[in-house]
């Protein structure tokens, strides 16, 4: 007679190894330098992957499910959101179709990744969600996913699975825990990456730092780029900016949140005080120069 719960767990375990089935065509390996890094195949013949993980320079190679190699060029990359986009000869594979869905607290998640181009699987736990949230490099991430689960530093860019089997985004490394980043931050960031091969950032071209005024919060202007948006506007050093298109400020952090992608080319109204004398000036943000 069989054993009721040997047959449940062996139905389980067949549907898990269904679902890693499933991902893993369209889940590569990606080799820059010394450095590798996992990756799915997002459109035909562009591969998504983790920015962090990819070298800063040297050839890309792209080492396929069936065993094959692909050599590949790297079409932009966001360190804000760790996402990097790789174009390669490859258009015959089909990409995943990511799910906007958030899942559940606690429920099971698969994390589908390659080693040197042969699938890996890691089963863990939704261990924590919620809103949009700011990564410490800046890049507005659409919501917050976390993973109880193992993964080893090549296997950063893998498909995080929910346990339906549908992708909901990128599992990467963050500074304690496993990170998904979302499908609706990788649509949105590859979709700038594909077009314009880099994430336009706001820029003020001024060093601020944060000062305690008796009616609230300021930012004093401690260097300016003389060539850039704050200058051209008459900012000057030792100025302190105490508001924003009519709006007190409310942090330096606020500000700088401020200066997303859709940020360059708007005018703002600044509120500034100059020698205790208030001041306002129009600005135009520029763009943050390539580092």
């Amino acid at each position: 007679m069989t054993d009721p719960s040997a047959a449940i767990l062996s139905s389980f375990s067949s549907a898990l190894a269904s679902v890693v089935a499933r991902a893993t065509p369209s889940i590569v390996s990606v080799h820059s330098h010394r450095s590798r890094a996992s990756g799915f195949v997002w459109k035909p013949g562009l591969v998504v992957t983790a920015d962090e993980a990819l070298a800063e320079e040297g050839e890309i190679s792209i080492k396929l499910a069936d065993g094959t190699a692909r050599s590949g060029s790297i079409v932009g990359r966001d360190h804000t959101t760790d996402i990097a986009l790789v174009r390669f000869d490859a258009k015959d594979i089909a990409p995943i179709k990511l799910s906007p869905e958030v899942p559940a607290l606690g429920s099971l998640s698969i994390v589908v990744a390659a080693e040197r181009g042969a699938p890996a699987a890691a089963l863990g736990t939704i261990s924590l969600t919620g809103g949009r949230w700011r990564s410490l490099r800046g890049g507005d991430i659409d919501a917050r996913i976390e993973l109880d689960v193992r993964l080893r530093h090549s296997h950063q860019g893998g498909l995080a699975l929910n346990a339906a089997g549908e992708p909901i985004g990128m599992a990467v490394l963050g500074a304690r825990r496993v990170i998904v980043i979302p499908a609706a931050t990788i649509d949105r960031v590859a979709a700038r990456l594909e077009t314009h091969g880099r994430i336009a950032r706001g820029y003020l071209g001024v060093g601020l730092q944060p000062i305690k005024l008796d009616d609230g919060i300021g930012a004093m202007v401690m260097s300016v780029d003389k060539t850039g948006p704050s200058a051209a506007a008459g900012i000057r050093q030792g100025d302190v900016i105490v508001g924003w298109n009519d709006e007190k400020l409310s942090g330096v952090r606020a500000l700088l949140r401020a200066l997303g992608p859709d940020s360059v080319g708007s005018v703002v109204d600044v509120a500034i005080r100059r020698g205790g004398e208030p001041v306002r000036v129009k600005l135009t943000i520029g763009e943050r120069p390539e580092a």
